[in-house]
């Protein structure tokens, strides 16, 4: 039976929940991707893509520097790297993202690199030989990294899986001189699931065994059974069709079908490229049978196809709290008409809202601001709803000036400060909001809200400040904020 609860994946640090689809996107950090003009890689222009991905969609970059290209039925590694040389693309990028917040994962198969990797931050190893070297158990039982065990056994399925045969009778009491034209005695288009799914199931499930044998925290285990990688296209068919009995393992279950051979297959498209709106169907399809992270390298279009689909498809309301500032004009009518414009986002309502407060000018604003804060209920994606919530900003006449601190005087400001079960890293949105610790002038409104905030706070991982160091003091109560 399907497993409903998807709990969390235990990644370094950090708790993933998983009780919606999640996106790694791949960063491929090598001098073809990203070329620096001296047969290198461009570590800048690397770090900045994994900051669009961010910014896309993605929860996760899985960095990694050994290209993979189409072999004859299967993926194979175009050139082999030394450790040395895989770290020297890696590391760099790594550190940098690190610094942003990011959760990382390497995708390596050297246990040096992998062990100095999560020392630098990274929170995931994905080992593409599915931690079949004993160092590379050993890195996982050493470390708290999250580990992805993917199925590419070198040896492969074997030649072609046998498509199941059926023999017909040939004992008829008469039959016609005539010589009978050859005829196949196939008639199943794919192989046998079984044969194909007791390799790929018992490979996985034998290398988790393996794992928390070593001391491995189940719920830090992630199975992929490693599309593309030695199968044949009929193979991987069969394989995405079990996506249901894999999930039911216990395990969280990635789909990397991203710009795999079989995606092309299945729509006549040879180019890369081509295949990306077919992976994102293919990526619906795994989610709907229990996969949860989608490894792919169109961030932006999985992301909004995947965000289309679980919007419509499943009910996922989320609690979250929305920070309103205002310093220009009328003050708390800006507030209100920001709450009811919130209000109205599709997918979303607003629950309660604090008091208006007259705090004091931080982050280097000079007048006195009005704060309040507003508990909303939301199933969109926090970055479809912090795009929302900078619609509501722009229609209420917010200017932002870069040249002036803390982006000038603001008739409206709307901060996402907090969503249930989401942590995201990103210039455009970071969750929690960096800020949220230390800011008498949210903190003080939530007491409106809810009984303790500081220890709701502490308890969901945000580091919260003593009163007296905090920025944006409370001076003063201004009163309800009447917006229905």
């Amino acid at each position: 039976m399907l497993r409903e609860n998807y709990a969390t994946w235990l990644v370094g640090s950090r708790e993933l929940s998983l009780a919606r689809p999640r996106i790694m996107g791949i960063l491929d950090v090598t001098p073809e991707a990203f070329p620096d003009g001296k047969g290198g890689v461009d570590t800048k222009a690397a770090t900045e893509r994994g900051l669009e991905m961010l910014d896309e969609g993605a929860d996760i970059i899985d960095v990694g520097a050994a290209s993979v290209l189409p072999g004859h039925g299967a993926l194979t590694s175009s050139k082999p790297l030394s450790s040395n040389e895989e770290a020297e693309r890696v590391v760099p990028v790594i550190r940098a993202l690190v610094a942003e917040g990011a959760i990382l994962s390497v995708n390596t198969c050297h246990p040096d690199v992998a062990k100095m990797c999560v020392r630098l931050g990274a929170a995931i190893v994905n080992d593409a030989t599915g931690f079949t070297s004993p160092d590379m158990v050993q890195v996982a039982a050493d470390t708290d990294c999250g580990c992805v065990i993917m199925h590419w056994e070198h040896a492969g399925l074997g030649s072609r899986a046998p498509r199941r045969e059926v023999l017909l009778d040939d004992s008829r009491p008469t039959r016609s001189p005539a010589p009978r034209p050859m005829a196949s005695q196939h008639r199943f288009t794919l192989p046998d699931e079984a044969p194909i799914m007791r390799q790929v199931m018992g490979f996985l499930g034998d290398q988790a065994r393996t794992l928390m044998r070593a001391g491995v925290a189940h719920d830090r285990i992630c199975l992929d059974p490693g599309a593309g990688f030695d199968k044949f296209p009929d193979e991987d068919v069969v394989i995405q069709r079990a996506t249901r009995s894999m999930a039911s393992m216990g395990y969280p279950l990635l789909a990397a079908v991203s710009r795999r051979r079989f995606v092309g297959a299945v729509i006549g498209a040879g180019q890369a490229g081509e295949t990306d709106p077919a992976t994102h169907g293919v990526c619906i399809s795994s989610i709907q049978n229990g996969a949860r992270i989608l490894r792919v390298h169109d961030v932006a279009g999985t992301a909004r196809a995947v965000n289309a689909f679980w919007a419509v498809s499943h009910k996922d309301s989320r609690q979250g709290f929305v920070a309103l500032g205002s310093n220009v004009g009328d003050r708390l009518a800006n507030i209100t008409r920001a709450v009811q414009m919130i209000d109205d986002i599709p997918l979303t309502c607003v629950v309660s809202v604090s008091h208006a407060y007259e705090t004091e000018p931080a982050y280097g604003i000079e007048t006195p601001v009005a704060d309040a804060v507003a508990e909303i209920r939301t199933e969109l994606h926090p970055l479809v709803l912090m795009g929302q919530l900078l619609d509501v900003e722009d229609a209420l006449g917010r200017e932002r000036n870069p040249e002036q601190a803390g982006n000038g005087p603001r008739t409206i400001d709307c901060d996402l400060a907090w969503v249930e079960g989401e942590t995201h890293a990103g210039r455009r949105l970071t969750l929690p909001h960096p800020g949220l610790g230390e800011r008498d002038f949210v903190l003080v409104p939530m007491e409106d809200l809810m009984h303790d905030p500081v220890r709701f706070l502490r308890h969901a991982g945000v580091d919260v400040v003593d009163p007296d160091d905090r920025v944006g003091h409370v001076m003063a109560d201004l009163g309800e904020i009447v917006w229905e």
